[in-house]
């Protein structure tokens, strides 16, 4: 029973946090590309015409989305905020279904003074859409060196009209104001085919090892280049020790409920002793002797771990199909069925079991018979 109710609480605790996983990650996934493309050297590059028809003849690649993104202040009455612009051409919601996540409005046309805002900058700034009598401004720094002598003359700005609220994760919704690829050119002093990255949107199945080979050569290795998992690093790093963690919490409450097992089987040696006295008389020596044993504590977990296991996927199908526990009442706690869950509890039930069944069949000795 230990060993049923151990694998069990392994297994459902595993695919929650497996779900968590991909409740977490799925915010990011709604913005993020299956590739972004950025300049190693610097902030900028210019893209070239040949470079583009490279681009197009990549065999993996389905879709990409030229962008430039950089800090800038953004001023609305009486109220400021310094966050990111990002200026995205027309492919952009092709490569990003951005406009899933719309709360409110409708997205940008291309070539206009038009941007698209988060919940969280709508709410610092009490701000709407469609607003033509306040309108948004952005102040952006003039490239140069030197002191600046007249802070009036160090910005470009530009007066710019919010038609959209889109709505991610709390911190997300803060993070980007979306624009023209061509205003942000234009406010940054850009050249016409000057971009900071390059966003891919790859087809399904596609090499991305092949991809980034063909990328790096297109552009002589003066690039990084970053898949999901690499532009969320520290998410997916938090939730991975999280992971290791409960794993390991969970292990030592297992090899608690195995204690019980070396405890059981010892019991048993001792009350079988005079049976093994006459084996040994037969002539079955003492790693016989204790092989019986060893074999019978490793049944013992490999058949509580099936069961256990069995009941934990029972549970998680029923939580996936009926939402039995919820976090609100309306988001149920989320779980995922995964084999890779499925193979970690069972090798760490029967490696903990058999360990343990070896640890209590070594108490069969010559003296324990004498």
């Amino acid at each position: 029973m230990g060993i049923i109710v151990g694998t069990m609480a392994l297994f459902v605790v595993l695919s929650v946090f497996s779900g968590l996983k991909v409740f977490s990650l799925s915010f990011t996934n709604e913005i993020d590309p299956d590739l972004k493309l950025v300049n190693t050297y610097g902030k900028s590059f210019l893209l070239t015409p040949a470079q583009e028809n490279q681009i197009k003849k990549i065999n993996g690649v389905a879709s990409y989305t030229q962008i430039i993104e950089e800090r800038v202040l953004f001023l609305f009455k009486d109220k400021q905020q310094v966050t990111y612009l990002k200026g995205v051409d027309s492919v952009y919601p092709v490569v990003n279904d951005i406009k899933k996540k719309l709360f409110n409005g409708q997205w940008l046309k291309p070539d206009s003074y038009q941007v698209v805002i988060g919940y969280g900058l709508a709410q610092n700034f009490s701000m709407g859409i469609l607003d033509f009598e306040n309108p948004l401004q952005v102040f952006a720094p003039k490239p140069g060196k030197g002191a600046i002598e007249n802070p009036e003359e160090a910005f470009t700005k530009t007066d710019v009209l919010p038609v959209g609220i889109y709505s991610i994760s709390e911190d997300l919704d803060s993070k980007y104001v979306f624009a023209d690829l061509g205003l942000a050119q234009e406010l940054l002093m850009y050249k016409p085919n000057q971009i900071s990255g390059i966003e891919f949107k790859l087809k399904e199945n596609a090499d991305e090892a092949a991809v980034k080979a063909q990328l790096k050569s297109i552009f002589k290795n003066k690039i990084t280049l970053k898949n999901r998992a690499q532009l969320n690093e520290s998410l997916y790093r938090m939730l991975n020790t999280e992971n290791i963690a409960v794993y390991l919490i969970f292990t030592l409450v297992i090899i608690v409920a195995l204690f019980n097992l070396i405890g059981a089987l010892i019991m048993m040696i001792l009350e079988k002793k005079g049976n093994l006295k006459t084996l040994f008389n037969l002539g079955t020596d003492i790693t016989g002797l204790r092989k019986i044993f060893l074999l019978q504590g490793t049944l013992l977990s490999v058949f509580g771990g099936l069961i256990g296991l069995a009941l934990g996927i029972i549970l998680v199908i029923l939580q996936q199909k009926f939402e039995l526990i919820m976090i609100t009442p309306t988001l149920a706690y989320p779980v995922v069925f995964t084999i890779e869950n499925v193979l970690i509890v069972m090798t760490t039930i029967i490696s903990l079991g058999f360990v343990a069944s070896l640890i209590a069949s070594s108490r069969v000795s010559k003296k324990l018979l004498d």
